[in-house]
């Protein structure tokens, strides 16, 4: 007992000969890379991406944020190393084979901000229901619906199941087929990412490409949607021995009272693994023979004027919901798989974007987080929670299903980027949890870390590289009412607070020493 407590009084002692200098402690001027399943900056510490979605989807404002610059700062004091950045192809491409330079002139300004804040960029090639004439994403000449009707429903999303206009759309996007030009629209796209990956090959502050913001497989969507309701069919007969009519699940769908109790039954990890299991072939049918080859064309396009940067690659639209991933990682010409290329998923549960997304099946959330962690762990991939959240009411507090996510990522060391910014958002109930203590760079393999949001303790334990001398930093979100002193770091060794100037939060830096390493602090 002794000798604890003078281990924690000369750790005390130490932590507390520390001097407040601003420093650029957290900087990204330099490529963003990986090891293993691990992203790691260039002294190789294990880097946790902690960001936010930015997306305009407004073709008004050029697809454009006027105040990006001071927004991009406040990024940065609220603990943002990271950033997913919406492009649009109708900014980029708005006439076949015509590159908008203005717009990616406006780009350029925003890669040049990011680099001083100290912020990586994931450039996201948005689309939601493929593209501009539906929601956003693809221009209007790369649009071929064949003049089908295009329907919508009560929640936005609803037009990807229901819509025929969108479903031809992608039908023909996945099969390239030419547009006016006569060269094939998914060549149009895939050319666009190549000049794009070329312009920024040496911009280090852009950390990659996420490929296409939820691919999804069209036509065969009209098979998944049954799929759903046999599984649910199949999962209560199994746990209660009930048989159900589809036609009267349908009906439940459409009715949102009936709807919200047919989701209480699915807050269970084996119904709703039922669920899935009949719509999974066809979803694994698609990654396979469709996201896969797509996904190889635009990797070797990139790589052909581009061998610095992550090719971001997200799973399909359903694979949201927690159905596993199966595309293939894209190789290189040898057949050797391109290790610089990460996995991007969302994850949302089935009250996303109604008023009971305050009230996520806890049991649900777990089983579809966990699928896409298992799934990164599958693809040998460092793993980074594209999209998350949608937490968007002033009026509901969300802050139980935040801290069960968020607490999620934690455990399983993955990188996270919440879905989306938006005014006053830093007021959100929730926000703490985007904006917590969490390790931003750290020397060696970083093997643990949790916040426990109602202690308001943070536990952090790492594998220190001994013949490295860089610092670990770890966010803090406000260091006026940090107490340096209660910082309890072992082995112990120098410590000291960075701020980040003319902000209230900062870096905790820790020397290096080499060996395990545990921290814990309250704040």
């Amino acid at each position: 007992m002794k000798l604890k407590a003078f281990t924690r009084l000369a750790c005390i002692a130490i932590c507390s000969c520390f001097t407040l200098a601003t420093s650029t402690a957290q900087n990204s001027a330099e490529y963003l890379a990986i090891k293993g399943t691990h992203f790691v900056d260039q002294d190789g510490r294990t880097v946790i991406l902690n960001g936010i979605n930015h997306v305009n989807k407004n073709p008004e404002q050029k697809y454009l944020d006027a105040n990006d610059k001071e927004l991009f700062k406040q990024f940065k004091a609220w603990g943002f190393n990271f950033v997913r950045y919406g492009i649009h192809w109708d900014g980029l491409e708005p006439e076949p084979g015509v590159i908008n330079e203005a717009y990616l002139r406006e780009i350029d300004k925003r890669v040049a901000w990011a680099k001083e804040a100290g912020i990586w960029l994931m450039l996201d090639m948005h689309q939601d229901l493929y593209g501009r004439k539906f929601g956003n994403g693809a221009p209007d000449w790369a649009t071929l619906d064949e003049g089908l009707p295009h329907q919508t429903g009560a929640v936005w999303s609803e037009a990807y199941i229901i819509s025929e206009a969108v479903k031809k759309s992608f039908d023909n996007f996945w099969a390239n087929k030419p547009a006016s030009d006569g060269v094939g629209i998914q060549d149009h796209y895939i050319n666009v990412w190549k000049v794009v990956a070329e312009r920024y090959k040496d911009s280090p502050s852009v950390a990659g490409f996420d490929v296409m913001n939820e691919p999804f497989m069209g036509s065969p969507v009209n098979e998944v949607f049954p799929k759903l309701l046999e599984g649910y069919a199949l999962g209560l007969y199994q746990a209660e021995g009930k048989t159900v009519d589809p036609a009267q699940l349908m009906a439940m769908f459409s009715n949102d009272e009936a709807r919200n109790k047919l989701l209480a039954t699915l807050n269970n990890s084996a119904r709703y693994d039922a669920l899935l299991i009949p719509a999974t072939p066809i979803v694994d049918k698609f990654e396979v023979e469709v996201l896969t080859p797509f996904y190889q064309k635009t990797r070797d396009a990139i790589r052909s004027v581009n061998k610095k940067q992550i090719i971001f690659l997200e799973h399909n639209y359903f694979c949201n919901l927690g159905i596993a991933s199966r595309f293939k990682t894209p190789t290189d010409a040898s057949g050797n798989v391109d290790r610089l290329c990460a996995y991007a998923p969302h994850g949302y549960d089935l009250t996303v974007d109604t008023d009971e997304a305050k009230n996520p099946g806890d049991k649900r959330v777990a089983y579809i987080f966990d699928q896409l962690f298992k799934m990164g762990k599958e693809k040998n991939m460092p793993t980074i929670v594209g999209e998350w959240g949608a937490f968007y009411s002033e009026k509901i507090n969300y802050s139980k299903p935040a801290q069960h996510i968020v607490s999620m990522m934690e455990a399983n060391l993955a990188g996270q980027s919440y879905w989306t910014y938006w005014g006053h958002i830093n007021k959100q109930d929730y926000f703490y949890v985007l904006a917590r203590p969490y390790p931003m760079r750290t020397n060696g393999m970083l093997k643990t870390y949790k916040n426990d949001f109602a202690k308001r303790t943070f536990t952090c334990t790492w594998n220190e590289n001994s013949a490295s001398k860089s610092a670990t930093l770890i966010y803090i979100p406000n260091i006026k009412t940090f107490n340096l002193a209660g910082v309890k770091v072992s082995p112990a060794t120098a410590c000291k607070i960075i701020p980040i100037k003319g902000e209230t939060s900062g870096y905790l830096k820790i020397k290096a020493k080499g060996g395990v390493r545990n921290l814990v602090f309250q704040y």
